[in-house]
């Protein structure tokens, strides 16, 4: 459940601030007209984010086990691989996230009024689109669907709250740390999905390996006891895995966590460097 309200919140406070930054320049250039269209767009992208949500949650039951294993693995992958570009995405374009908005929104108005419907769909909809496919992914991994999907919603509930009292003046918390430590925590949690896609791909026989595990710890984390619950629920622990999982875990940790790294040092660098001299040096 942890993990989900994290993803929950840390992907609809993203969201939350697209919309704050879309409402607040269409408001300050006078086109409050356009605000109409603008929530149609959020609409279709939150009924589009329930629609795939509702689809990987039934939509496998009429396929056969094989296929449905397949079918999981291969999304299980496609949810690390959304969320890892998202990390790595808000990592670099934070900074910039608000210009590049407002940018997007001179030119929808420029090609036509009703762009700002797909801005706003597509602004939103990529957030919601990655939580559904995250959120599924976990919790085909182990979580309880019921508290996985009480705990993205609260997440979601709990961003909302923020975002408006951020819009508002009210609230006042230091993002970069936030998307920094969740950055971190959720590589750790996509590494966990990756494994689990992983054995789904090993049971439908596509990798080879399924049945042999690399070592077990039911001795110090007993099947069935509270730690593994916890630790399954959170990072889709299992105390037997494969060698194809325990090589393709540590392997994704270690990349991802060390351009992780790097990118965190560089953009510290580059705020602590002083400002360049300005262009129009003069010249005798």
């Amino acid at each position: 459940m942890l993990a989900n309200y994290l993803i929950g919140l840390r992907e609809g406070l993203e969201a939350g601030l697209i919309v704050g930054i879309l409402v607040a320049y269409l408001g300050k250039t006078g086109r409050r007209d356009l605000l109409g269209r603008l929530w149609i767009g959020i609409g279709i992208a939150v009924a589009i984010s329930l629609g795939v949500g509702a689809l990987l949650t039934w939509g496998p039951y009429a396929m056969t086990f094989q296929a449905q294993e397949i079918l999981g693995g291969v999304l299980s992958l496609l949810a690390v691989a959304m969320v890892t570009w998202m990390i790595f995405w808000m990592g670099t374009h934070g900074r910039t996230l608000s210009s590049e908005l407002r940018g997007q929104v001179d030119a929808a108005i420029e090609r036509s009024a009703w762009a700002i419907v797909l801005l706003g769909a597509l602004s939103v909809g990529r957030e919601g689109v990655e939580t559904a496919l995250f959120v599924w992914a976990n919790v085909a991994g182990g979580s309880d669907p019921v508290l996985g999907t009480v705990g993205a919603l609260a997440g979601i509930a709990t961003a909302i709250v923020i975002a408006w009292g951020i819009s508002k003046g009210l609230v006042r918390f230091n993002l970069g740390a936030f998307f920094t430590w969740t950055g971190l925590f959720l590589i750790l949690v996509a590494a966990g999905v990756l494994a689990y896609g992983i054995g789904d791909l090993q049971e439908a026989s596509v990798i080879p390996g399924w049945g042999t595990p690399a070592y077990s710890l039911t001795q110090l984390i007993p099947a069935g006891g509270w730690l593994d619950t916890l630790l399954g629920g959170i990072f889709n622990f299992t105390p037997e895995p494969t060698w194809a999982q325990v090589i393709g875990w540590t392997a994704y940790v270690a990349v991802t966590m060390a351009l992780y790294l790097v990118m965190l040092r560089r953009r510290h660098t580059a705020a602590a460097a002083p400002p360049a001299p300005a262009a129009a040096a003069a010249a005798g």
